[in-house]
């Protein structure tokens, strides 16, 4: 039950990112590497495109998602099924944190 968990975390987590990517990076990926997404001409306060598909994408919450069913994958193989106790009280207070930040 563990393993099918952490499994559907890393297929959640790397679908979301990867048809995030296939939708989107053809059309930003420059702004990406160029540096205009860190230095938008709108200014901080509008959000370009290229910026709402980075936070569609490499920002979103689906890379931290499939390394958290990686990491249940982990301790599962290890017989540490304690530790995904540990991972939980970690992850909870932080997406709480990012939520009202």
């Amino acid at each position: 039950m563990i393993r099918w968990a952490g499994l559907l975390l890393i297929l959640l987590g790397a679908g979301h990112t990867l048809g995030g990517l296939l939708l989107t990076a053809g059309r930003h990926a420059d702004s990406w590497f160029t540096g205009r997404l860190w230095r938008p001409e709108e200014g901080i306060a509008g959000m370009s495109s290229a910026m709402a598909a980075f936070w569609l994408t490499l920002g979103s919450f689906g890379v931290p998602l499939a390394v958290v069913g990686m990491i249940v994958l982990w301790l599962d193989r290890r017989g540490l099924g304690w530790g995904l106790v540990v991972v939980f009280r970690a992850v909870v207070p932080w997406c709480a944190f990012c939520l009202f930040v």
